[in-house]
């Protein structure tokens, strides 16, 4: 079982972080306004926060056992999941091994497997990590913040926000080596439940396509976009806060009514939603 904290109280909302990172500190500036409505579960990778490393290799679908029965230890009989960079392929997973236990599935800054340029960073950020490089918070920080969001600020700033988001986790290593192995675009489309795709236009690790391959992968997903790097949730917090809640309510009420209507496909029909700038569609390979 994974370690979790909860907040709140209300329909479950299991909160998963990416690479490094505690689900706190991920979601740290949207957990007030979920808690208000939400149980929230904040639930560890393994080798984050106080989740214990297996022995062997993180399995993606083990560790989206994991979650479930974390969520089930934390009262939590069916849940919403979000997950945000890893954490979104984990949640994928929960979704589509779990139909029963899963109401809706966001993701935010999400991969199903890794892209070559998404590849080379996190090499890039094992290598640095496994010899213990100084300049490994640099690194982290031109890669986790949008360019406009780090012009603001000094270098100092950016580092000690960045050791906040990717502390160096016990279990850093494996978790990057998690992500280099992890493909979940065979699970696409066996997720069945309200599914809401969300990109960061500004993202300099987890580009855009991503999310569209995501999008485009699981049908009736909708897809939307917000402005920003991949700390996403730090950068544009009031804007992601509005479009996961808002998905919040679309789900329970679709829960209540016992239908849901997919939304339309990209790019024939509007699946992003209003004032939000589009991600770039995917090149190809």
């Amino acid at each position: 079982m994974l370690a979790y904290d909860i907040q709140g109280s209300g329909p479950g909302l299991v909160l998963l972080p990416g690479i490094g990172g505690t689900a706190a500190e991920t979601w740290k500036t949207l957990l007030a306004g979920l808690a208000a409505e939400h149980t929230v579960v904040l639930a560890d990778l393994p080798g984050s926060g106080r989740s214990p490393l297996p022995a062997g290799p993180l399995e993606a679908d083990a560790v989206a056992d994991q979650v479930v029965v974390t969520a089930h230890k934390a009262g939590l009989s069916d849940f919403v999941i979000a997950g945000a960079s890893l954490g979104a392929a984990v949640a994928v997973k929960v979704a589509a091994r779990h139909p029963s236990r899963v109401r809706g599935l966001f993701t935010l800054a999400g991969f199903a497997r890794p892209r070559t340029t998404l590849s080379l960073s996190l090499e890039m950020w094992a290598s640095m990590h496994a010899r213990h490089d100084d300049e490994l918070s640099d690194f982290l920080a031109s890669l986790c913040f949008s360019e406009d969001y780090l012009a603001a600020r000094t270098p100092e700033a950016a580092r000690h926000l960045t050791a906040r988001l990717v502390a160096s986790a016990p279990g850093t290593a494996q978790q990057i080596a998690f992500a280099l192995g992890i493909d979940v675009r065979g699970d696409l489309s066996a997720v069945t439940v309200p599914t809401l795709v969300v990109a960061a236009t500004g993202d300099q690790f987890v580009a855009p396509e991503h999310s569209v391959q995501l999008a485009d992968g699981i049908t009736g997903a909708r897809l939307a976009a917000v402005q920003g790097g991949h700390a996403a949730a730090f950068e544009e917090p009031v804007r992601t806060l509005e479009i996961l809640s808002g998905f919040l309510r679309d789900v329970h009420r679709t829960h209540a009514e016992a239908s849901y209507t997919d939304a339309a496909r990209w790019p024939t029909g509007p699946r992003l939603l209003p004032a939000v700038p589009a991600p770039r569609r995917p090149h190809e390979c």
